[in-house]
């Protein structure tokens, strides 16, 4: 069965709501509200992206990937598979989500803690830039995979579509800083600038970022060239 389409994210409606409020009382808007978009921080597990011939070594021939939850980006899913991790010294990290629909690269992207319980040690780098990066093993129910590279710690990034670029005054590849308040307030002053007409704005930070910080959904966050 497939999933049904995913429906507007609340901080979508909020944003289409206050715009609203602001015109119906004719009253000016305010920065957050004159962007295109709302702003979306979301803290991203550890995960894997694969190639269909990498599925098929792991699940069988034929398989494919099975929608699970939809995620902000377009068209982006949580897959219900899951893979083993072998890491360095046969450690492992079991049941690591894969996320798709598939790519034309093998990637894994894990926390700096993952990394150190794993015995990894991972560069810090942008999705797709793997050259270089440490291999592993993966194990599925049909069989085992192996990944000569791509094992990375994911640059902390925000996506965005080329209105919201405009609105920043940026392009693809400039950083950002993020402003994230609440208790414990801190700001990322790298916050890498990925640019696709198909994207929502969007940050993704990992886990250890994400806890770092105490980020909630209602936490109140804010970009700053």
């Amino acid at each position: 069965m497939s999933l049904p389409p995913p429906l507007p994210h609340r901080v979508e409606i909020e944003h289409l709501v206050r715009r609203a409020l602001y015109q119906r009382l004719g009253k000016n808007l305010p920065a957050t509200a004159q962007a295109p978009n709302p702003l979306l921080v979301n803290i991203s597990a550890r995960h894997c992206h694969l190639t269909p011939q990498a599925v098929e070594a792991l699940f069988g021939k034929g398989a494919t990937l099975t929608p699970m939850k939809w995620l902000y980006q377009k068209d982006q899913f949580a897959a219900k598979e899951t893979v083993t991790l072998i890491g360095p010294r046969s450690r492992v990290i079991s049941n690591l989500r894969i996320l798709g629909p598939c790519r034309d690269l093998n990637q894994i992207e894990l926390a700096l803690t993952d990394s150190i319980a794993l015995g990894f040690d991972i560069p810090i780098r942008q999705s797709g830039n793997i050259a270089g990066t440490p291999g592993c093993m993966l194990m599925g129910p049909n069989g085992f995979f192996e990944m000569k590279e791509g094992v990375i710690r994911a640059a902390p990034h925000v996506h965005m579509h080329p209105d919201d670029a405009a609105f920043q005054g940026v392009k693809a590849g400039d950083f950002m800083r993020l402003r994230i308040g609440g208790p414990c307030a801190t700001t990322f002053d790298r916050m890498l600038v990925r640019v696709h007409p198909d994207f929502k704005l969007e940050v993704h930070i990992d886990t250890d970022e994400g806890n770092a910080c105490a980020l909630q959904p209602d936490t109140p966050v804010e970009l700053l060239k």
